[in-house]
């Protein structure tokens, strides 16, 4: 009886983890870097198959060329064996790496991210590189449509009851930031997890980034 109870564990934990949706968790902002000393907060709603997730973003620069930014939410996930909520915290650095120029106006750039979900019983870490491409059309003399591509690496560590697994993959974010007026922007995001063992394939995204 208690080989046949601890099968049953091992196949419940296992059931759980294939669907936890190891990712990070978002691209959210085009390529370009925020002005040195600029701040820019975000909120957005984050969706997929079995997940919606509302989130919201700091983004800051200290140096040129470089912002970081943090994120932070709660996410409901829908499990076969019950619906649980999560907490989600995460962290990322952009370098640029090209600015626009008449030539060529595209901007690239290259960096990081961390991300962890946590609840009960339930802790998922990624972690990995990251580039970004986008180029800016300006619409009017203070607004612009910017679409953009995210693609990046990300090494996820999972630990569900008594379950501990790895898994590598590649998110893909494809996506634009809608300028509406000077000092909002809206956006919205296709999400592709590629190669992820945990995550629903395919996602969504929107919302809107406000610099101040």
């Amino acid at each position: 009886m208690k080989r046949l109870c601890a099968i049953a564990l091992a196949a419940a934990g296992i059931t759980v983890a294939l669907p936890a949706r190891a990712q990070t968790f978002g691209q959210f902002t085009s390529a370009e870097i925020i002005p040195t000393n600029g701040r820019l907060f975000g909120a957005y709603v984050v969706a997929s198959e079995n997940v919606a997730s509302l989130l919201g973003h700091l983004r800051l620069s200290f140096y040129p060329g470089i912002d970081f930014g943090f994120q932070g939410g709660l996410s409901r996930q829908d499990f076969e064996a019950g619906d649980r909520t999560t907490l989600r915290l995460g962290t990322d650095l952009k370098i640029a790496v090209r600015q626009p120029s008449e030539s060529l106006p595209v901007s690239i750039a290259v960096g990081g991210g961390l991300s962890v979900e946590t609840g009960d019983d339930f802790s998922v870490l990624s972690v990995g590189p990251t580039a970004v491409v986008s180029r800016a059309f300006a619409t009017s003399e203070r607004t612009a449509i910017s679409p953009y591509v995210g693609v990046g690496i990300a090494f996820s560590n999972i630990d569900v009851g008594p379950t501990s697994d790895t898994d590598v993959s590649v998110p893909v974010r494809v996506g634009a930031e809608f300028g509406v007026m000077p000092g909002m922007s809206l956006m919205a995001e296709l999400q592709f997890q590629l190669g992820d063992a945990f995550s629903d394939d395919f996602g969504f995204s929107a919302g809107v980034n406000m610099p101040f």
